[in-house]
């Protein structure tokens, strides 16, 4: 009448597989051009000074800024209670100011996109899938000299 069940015949679990990350060469900013962009809040009014810091660093380690960008949050679209969190939290930057990043890197050839602020690994590979070079923040960049 009633069968047991039978957990012989089910496949045995397997433990998840450690995922294959393979390391970007590391970047050498001595010689390279390279577009700054920063990503602030509206509260923060000295960004320019932070913009010009960055570029000073880079140009210290050999690098050529050839452009640099500029996202504001809570300028417009979204208001004061939204100002903490990235316009993606994918790219941190809304996707017109990553067209707008990707249109600038072609132009200038430039051989890196650095950012201002730090970038976690999903964004870090997003971005650099969609701006066709390396997308890195100013720390790692600093770090590894």
């Amino acid at each position: 009448m009633h069968q047991p069940r039978r957990r012989d015949r089910r496949p045995a679990r397997r433990a998840p597989s450690e995922p294959v990350r393979r390391q970007a060469p590391p970047f050498t900013a001595a010689g390279a051009g390279v577009v700054l962009v920063g990503y602030f809040s509206a509260k923060q009014k000295d960004f320019a000074t932070l913009m010009a810091s960055a570029a000073e660093q880079l140009a210290a380690r050999g690098a050529h800024v050839v452009g640099q960008f500029v996202q504001r949050r809570g300028v417009s679209h979204g208001g004061v209670h939204k100002m903490s969190l990235p316009f993606s939290s994918r790219t941190l930057l809304s996707y017109g100011k990553v067209r707008e990043v990707a249109e600038a890197c072609e132009q200038t050839d430039a051989r890196a996109v650095i950012f201002v602020a730090a970038l976690t690994e999903r964004q870090r590979h997003t971005l650099t899938a969609m701006l066709g070079r390396p997308a890195l923040s100013l720390s790692d960049v600093l770090a590894d000299d």
